[in-house]
């Protein structure tokens, strides 16, 4: 069947673009989820407003998506979770992670825009992209730390107690 794909749907094709796909998956995915619309005449011209109202839309889509990838660019994000002796975290760090820690700083990124493929599960320095828009891909840089055990911070604390005492 062919159909006219309203939005970008992944491995199908993108938005305005006629395809053709399977009548099942036609009939029960993309038509119910009003993703796609059937390729008939008429909807052919209708098609045609939509892909030049798309392209300006795309077009400040994509502007839009430079500037915050400018702003993304410099952005360090630090986070302290428990770590082994090998550096591996009894945690991890998730996307949902990134992007909440992205909210508090004023950037709403949905997790789902975040391309981490499995959690961070290793202390270090790593970059992660985000992609704004199909062609707009921002790179922050994501810092593990371990956290400071209370046992050596009580190791470090003896010796000021001791020099304290001693005067």
């Amino acid at each position: 069947m062919e159909v006219i794909l309203k939005e970008d749907v992944a491995n199908v094709g993108f938005r305005g673009e006629v395809v053709k796909v399977a009548d099942g998956y036609a009939r029960n995915y993309l038509l119910p989820r009003k993703l796609a619309m059937q390729a008939t005449a008429a909807n052919k011209a209708v098609i045609e407003q939509m892909k030049a109202a798309a392209a300006r839309r795309s077009a400040t889509e994509k502007a839009q998506a430079e500037d915050l990838m400018a702003k993304l660019e410099p952005v360090v994000l630090s986070f302290t979770r428990k770590a082994g002796e090998h550096g591996h975290l009894f945690g991890s760090v998730t996307s949902a992670d990134i992007a909440h820690a992205l909210d508090t700083q004023g950037f709403e990124i949905d997790r789902r825009k975040i391309q981490l493929g499995d959690a961070i599960k290793s202390l270090g320095e790593i970059k992660v992209a985000i992609r704004l828009h199909r062609e707009v891909t921002a790179h922050v840089t994501v810092k593990v730390l371990a956290e400071a055990v209370e046992e050596e911070a009580a190791v470090a604390a003896e010796p000021a107690a001791e020099e304290a005492k001693a005067e």
